[in-house]
């Protein structure tokens, strides 16, 4: 089979693959609503239509994500083959907020989140390096950074899960629910008025002013895991208060784009990806006066995908793309607090 057919193929694999990722959530989803309904039904009936409100909690939530980043790196496509050929690193660290949303139920719940970015400005350097010396493929030849600026950007959590605690008879104090969802991440990104240095040269290090690099890049994750709630009342003596915690993984899809606005003509690169996460959080809950509640978490989140590369740039007569050493990855950990209210 010759190299064009194989990469056809795998695009058109790829291309599949993705297709499923939320057909299978939502096949789950509604499994578990199936089951639900069918264990709740008898007591539906004698106790009558249930009212949603009575259900309902919302949430006020802030978010910080510190030491995390979304990056990208990709290989030559011809001899010495070297890869990383390119790489850059992206700091994520700004302040988010938003709304959390969640109908609770003694055997399952839905929950739905959304935030936005509430800073400007991200946390640390973008960090762009080379090495594109074919004699010396291993020695980093062009390294960059620059300021960040995090314009309008989103993310969105929606999950299912239901108990199952009392089917394995564990105390009532412990509440242990499997869960599938799907998040959603779009980050706009912008690099400014940094600085490069031409390692091999030696040259004076060369001002970059303004605007330099408009990248965007978005994560579609479908996850399956579970969420534990232990009631700490007892333990500690402080009344209402719980330990919440969660460990899931996702099927990861990505997408990105990078504008190189220094670039002579109008320079893009664009990766599709395809990969997994691994996803884990702990925190504790606690009930105020009435019906208001506080809550604070620690979360950490690791994506690693790999996939295709395209370069374009039309005015120049470039269109290529390319697989090798391609990668797109993001770690991200924050803290969050949380005040909410159940109807």
């Amino acid at each position: 089979m010759s190299g064009s057919v194989m990469n056809k193929t795998k695009k058109i694999n790829l291309r599949c693959l993705a297709g499923l990722g939320f057909p299978v959530v939502l096949t789950l989803v509604f499994l578990v609503i199936f089951i639900v309904s069918n264990c709740s039904a008898s007591a539906l009936e004698k106790n009558g239509p249930v009212s949603l409100t009575e259900h309902f909690s919302l949430g006020a939530k802030v978010k910080y994500y510190f030491r995390s980043h979304t990056s990208y790196e990709f290989g030559n496509p011809v001899p010495p083959y070297q890869a990383p050929l390119s790489r850059l690193e992206f700091p994520l660290n700004s302040w988010w907020g938003g709304l959390e949303m969640r109908l609770n139920f003694p055997r399952f719940s839905v929950g739905l989140e959304a935030l936005t970015n509430i800073s400007q400005n991200a946390h640390g350097n973008m960090e762009d390096s080379d090495w594109d010396d074919d004699a010396r493929p291993d020695v980093k030849t062009i390294y960059s950074q620059s300021q960040m600026r995090v314009g309008p950007s989103y993310m969105a959590r929606a999950d299912v899960d239901l108990e199952v605690a009392d089917w394995f008879g564990l105390p009532k104090w412990l509440s242990i629910r499997p869960l599938v969802g799907m998040r959603w991440q779009k980050f706009n990104l912008m690099a400014h008025d940094g600085i490069q240095y031409d390692y091999p040269s030696g040259a004076t290090p060369l001002m970059l002013y303004g605007d330099s690099i408009r990248f965007k890049q978005t994560y579609w994750q479908y996850f399956v895991g579970i969420r534990a709630n232990m009631d700490l009342t007892k333990l500690t003596g402080v009344p209402s208060l719980r330990l919440l915690a969660q460990f899931d993984w996702a099927y990861v899809e990505g997408q990105n784009e990078d504008n190189h606005l220094l670039r002579a003509g109008h320079r893009f690169t664009c990766e599709d990806t395809y990969g997994h996460a691994w996803h884990g959080s702990i925190g504790l809950k606690k009930d105020l006066w009435k019906n208001f509640t506080i809550g604070l978490d620690a979360d950490y989140l690791a994506i690693s995908t790999t996939g295709n590369h395209r370069m374009l740039n039309r005015p120049m007569g470039i269109d290529m793309s390319l697989s090798n050493g391609v990668k797109v990855w993001s770690d991200q950990a924050s803290v969050s607090l949380t005040l909410g209210y159940r109807f």
